[in-house]
């Protein structure tokens, strides 16, 4: 066999699908053992690969056995064509061994079954089972024999893609194949009697799926991103597009062809771009690629497989995105060549004076460097390649200078490209002419330091802090006030900025920082618009001795017993040095008992302890003086006064809680006596809490002791009856008295009945408060009770309704409807 990969086949292998016959490394094939050849031909599977690559190549090899057994090797011939071939020469039944001659002659030697390769199409529509072969042995009229196959896709998965009947050997495939899912298949078949004795070796089938073109293409990515330089020549390299299908590549089906299908924009020529149908490289194919025309390029390219016939084949397409980059072919250049501004100096002194653009390539090629032939002028270089450059002044002053003539010299900090002949700089003249404004006053000496002592009296003139109004050809006043003085210290005259004192500047004070103090000035000129500005002054304090020292703890405790408990006491001064330590400590000599009693001792210079002197002193709390002197010039005393409180102590030094209460003044007697009074107290209180509740229940039970007359509940007013004839006296008694039956109640009137009786009659029902009643019917339930007791003729009281008869209906008087008040004159109501 022949093969060539276009690298001198340096490292290729050659394998065969069959353990008979192997291939040396010059493609010359030979029997691996002796072998008896089944068939008139053989067909065998050779693949050469590539270890470095990881490329493989396969081929079909037929071999046509002659009557001599003598093989003769045919050139090899791809896999395309060749199942055609096999299915015109291959018969159905397939005979894995000779047959037999008569007993009377030589018997042949038994061979092994050697099955030429099966080939099947892919997505076959069927009808399943599909016969591919009939398999037999020649034994099969002496014996019955069983026909089994074995191997992936008959017995191990995917199972039963394969199956053969056992009596007939006819082989099936029983679904659609995928040659992307499984390209080919081997298996085994094996011949065995009714017992399942072996009656023939087992034979290795092999099948393969023929591929058919049911992928499309499909783009690694569906955008790419590429970069080619402007003014790049024809065939230049910009990008290489890639696609794979997932169909066999060595035939057509997953063979796939690039074109470009459209160019947007098409500027300045609809071809600019090519691509290789093959590689998918894309180049340039024509001339004119300008980054300042056209930036970027959008090329939809086109992949088809069928070796891109666009008749047969399954097409896919992606999008390449070309950005044209820019090269330095463009230097800068000025958009005038002469500027003249007008402006005031403070406008130029505080930054912008004019903005002048330079036109470039528009890129970081396009930085460029600013020349400019006056040295109280500068540049602010652009932050982008067409942004505006300004110009700045250095402290122009109208009352200096009143025009400028200037020359601005522009260049491409990178070289131009190889071939532009032109100019790498530009310049232009600029005229700028300065205008007078009413510029602010200023301090000449800002944050001005004067150094004194504190102390120093209200009124006394420190300095003056003046300012200077920088506009010579104006006549204007600079007034002066304060801005900031946080303590309220200082006066300053309006008119000449004189700073005075107003109150004693104290050094000590929490307004001063590191012994300086900070007042803000404000100096105003009368201008149009008025301008003003501020100035800080700076006053640094030297300490003077004007503070006393001061005896730290105020109080202690000491044990009433000398021993190593002592007092230790610290010395502070509110100065600095040299007006603070080191201090001296004395006891004052009057009251005598102090000295008598206490002693101090000297540490250092800040610090000394006061001990007992004496071997005892009574529990109790003392006032000991102590006069304490500092170093200052001339030195202060103090005489600071210390609570000690002497107590009793336990063995470890520490005051005990009963000594502790001695400690605080009050003895055993005292003590008692509080006990006492607190007694007395708690007494008092209970005496007068029950004396409160008898009153309350006499109160109660005591009848109320007032006049009869005045009593006004349930009196009966009594007036004066004279009495009548007995026609007067005619009364029918017997409707008062209790009758002996009820009939005459049942059968009254509704609404009429006697009030001395108890009515008889079905009762109401009342409402019955549920178990778990529920806020919002809790008013109901109460309406609803009121309802039935307004209702129910037998509640109690009896006489609550006072009718005493029924009397008819109807009256003989006329209605009182009719009467009204006059209206004639005023009334009087205020009875």
């Amino acid at each position: 066999v022949k093969f060539n990969n276009c690298a001198g086949n340096k490292g290729v292998r050659y394998e065969t699908n069959s353990l008979d016959f192997k291939v040396r490394a010059d493609g010359t094939m030979y029997a691996a053992h002796h072998v008896q050849m089944p068939s008139k031909q053989l067909i065998l599977m050779v693949t050469a690969w590539d270890p470095q690559i990881l490329g493989r190549w396969e081929a079909i090899v037929r071999f046509l056995v002659t009557e001599k057994s003598q093989h003769s090797g045919h050139k090899p011939k791809g896999r395309k064509t060749v199942p055609g071939e096999l299915a015109q020469q291959q018969s159905d039944t397939l005979l894995p061994w000779r047959q037999h001659q008569s007993a009377n002659g030589l018997r042949r030697q038994k061979r092994d079954w050697v099955i030429p390769p099966i080939n099947v199409p892919e997505n076959s529509r069927g009808p399943f089972p599909q016969q591919l072969v009939r398999i037999r042995s020649d034994k099969d009229k002496e014996i019955h024999i069983r026909y089994s196959i074995t191997g992936v896709g008959a017995d191990q998965p995917p199972m039963e893609v394969f199956s053969i009947d056992p009596v007939s050997g006819r082989m099936y495939v029983t679904r659609p194949m995928d040659r992307e899912e499984r390209a080919s298949y081997h298996l085994r078949a094996h011949a065995v009697d009714m017992n399942g004795n072996k009656v023939e070796n087992p034979i290795d089938l092999y099948i393969y799926v023929i591929d058919m073109n049911d992928n499309r293409p499909e783009f690694i990515n569906q955008v790419y991103n590429g970069s080619v330089d402007e003014g790049s020549k024809p065939g230049t390299y910009v990008m290489t597009v890639t696609a794979n299908d997932a169909d066999d590549s060595t035939t057509a089906n997953g063979m796939v062809r690039y074109r470009i299908v459209t160019q947007t924009p098409q500027s300045p020529s609809q071809n600019m771009f090519t691509i290789n149908s093959e590689t998918g490289d894309i180049v340039t194919v024509a001339a004119g690629l300008d980054r300042e025309k056209v930036q970027q390029y959008i090329v939809i390219v086109q992949a088809t497989d069928m070796e891109g016939n666009l008749n047969y084949g399954l097409s896919n397409t992606a999008t390449a995105i070309i950005t044209v980059t820019d090269v330095n072919d463009n230097p800068p250049e000025f958009t005038t060549s002469t500027v003249s501004i007008n402006t005031s100096a403070h406008s130029l002194r505080n930054g912008v004076a004019r903005q002048q653009k330079a036109v470039g390539d528009g890129t970081p090629r396009a930085t460029c460097t600013r020349a400019l032939a006056h040295s109280r002028f500068d540049f602010s270089q652009p932050r982008g390649p067409r942004e505006k450059m300004r110009h700045f002044a250095a402290a122009v002053d109208y009352e200096m200078n009143r025009a400028f003539m200037l020359t601005v010299m522009v260049s491409n900090q990178a070289p131009l490209a190889s071939g532009i002949q032109m100019s790498f700089q530009s310049t232009a003249g600029v005229t700028i002419s300065v205008t007078d404004v009413n510029e602010a006053p200023y301090f000449p000496t800002n944050h001005k330091l004067i150094r004194l002592e504190e102390g120093v009296p209200t009124g006394t003139v420190l300095t003056t802090f003046s300012a200077v109004d920088p506009d010579r050809f104006m006549q204007q006043a600079v007034r002066y006030s304060k801005l900031s003085d946080p303590a309220n210290w200082l006066n300053i005259n309006a008119t000449n900025g004189q700073i005075t004192t107003a109150a004693v500047l104290d050094r000590e004070s929490d307004y001063i920082k590191n012994n300086v103090y900070e007042a803000t000035f404000l100096a105003a000129d009368n201008g149009i618009p008025p301008a003003s500005g501020t100035g800080t002054l700076q006053i640094y304090l030297i300490d003077i001795n004007d503070n006393a020292p001061e005896l730290l703890p105020k109080e202690a405790q000491i044990c009433e017993k000398p021993n190593l408990n002592v007092i230790n006491i610290t010395a502070a001064d509110a100065d600095i040095d040299p007006n603070v330590g080191p201090f001296v400590f004395e006891l004052p000599s009057v009251p005598s008992a102090v000295r008598k009693n206490w002693t101090i001792t000297r540490l250092n210079g800040d610090y000394a302890q006061l001990s007992l002197r004496i071997m005892y002193l009574e529990a109790g709390v003392y006032d000991v003086p102590i006069i304490v002197t500092d170093s200052g010039n001339p030195p202060l005393y103090n005489t600071s006064v210390i609570k000690v409180k002497v107590c009793p102590c336990d063995e470890n030094g520490d005051c005990t809680t009963i000594g502790a209460v001695a400690a605080a003044g009050l003895g055993t007697g005292a003590i008692i006596a509080i006990l006492i009074c607190i007694i007395i107290l708690l007494t008092m209180v209970l005496l007068f809490v029950v004396w409160m509740k008898r009153r309350e229940k006499e109160r109660h039970t005591k009848q109320l002791l007032i006049d009869p007359e005045d009593d006004v509940r349930d009196n009966i007013l009594k007036y004066d009856e004279e009495g009548g004839g007995e026609e007067d006296q005619d009364y029918d008694l017997s409707q008062l008295q209790q009758p002996e039956t009820m009939d005459h109640v049942l059968n009254k009137t509704p609404g009429v009945r006697r009030v001395d009786e108890r009515p008889i009659g079905a009762e109401p029902q009342y409402p019955v408060r549920p178990v778990i009643p529920h806020p919002g019917d809790i008013g109901d339930f109460i309406n609803e009770g009121l309802r039935a007791a307004d209702n129910d003729p037998t509640a109690p009281p009896y006489d609550s309704l006072l009718v005493f008869d029924y009397e008819g209906s109807g009256s003989t008087a006329g209605s009182v409807s009719s009467l009204n008040s006059s209206s004639s004159g005023d009334q009087d109501y205020d009875y």
